[in-house]
């Protein structure tokens, strides 16, 4: 019974983590597209930096992702896709 109300809750856990790492990456690309437009359109020198941003959060969201899917999987809990 322990057993089980731990793996749900390490599913909780692993569900919230992905959810807040997926909002930060969509958060960095929504501020470099942004950026991008305002260059087009005419304001924004901080492109390079605002994508450099984008790209490393997103590549952070995938890895812990990665490691804390591995970890869950050790514990024998599903990932609901």
């Amino acid at each position: 019974m322990a057993n089980e109300v731990t793996k749900m809750i390490m599913e909780t856990v692993l569900a919230l983590i992905t959810t807040a790492f997926a909002f930060v990456a969509g958060e960095a690309w929504n501020s470099a597209i942004q950026g991008l437009i305002e260059s087009v359109i005419g304001a924004g020198d901080a492109i390079p930096t605002l994508f450099t941003y984008a790209i490393i959060v997103t590549i952070v969201a995938v890895i812990v992702t990665v490691l804390i899917a591995r970890v869950a999987g050790r514990m024998g809990v599903e990932i609901n896709e």
